[in-house]
């Protein structure tokens, strides 16, 4: 299951977020949000995790979570809706 990680500070890596997520289970992968733009991040990323119960646990955990000052933001990811 993918989660939804927002309200990210600008310095948070994927590593951060992989570490931060494996405290709830097993974790796929991270993927930071880039602005094309700028190269900087939105402040936001997605967060697969190995298994429903995973991604429940660490949701759970995580959302409010205060991570570099910041409160996250964390929902089940929705699927992109068509422009």
């Amino acid at each position: 299951m993918r989660l939804y990680v927002g309200n990210l500070a600008k310095d948070v890596t994927e590593q951060d977020l992989s570490e931060l997520f494996a405290g709830a289970g097993t974790v796929v992968g991270a993927s930071l949000v880039i602005d094309r733009g700028t190269g900087r991040t939105r402040g936001f990323a997605f967060v697969e995790m190995g298994s429903d119960a995973d991604a429940e646990r660490a949701l759970q955990r995580f959302n409010g979570y205060t991570l570099k000052g910041r409160p996250l933001v964390v929902n089940e990811a929705r699927a992109l809706q068509p422009r």
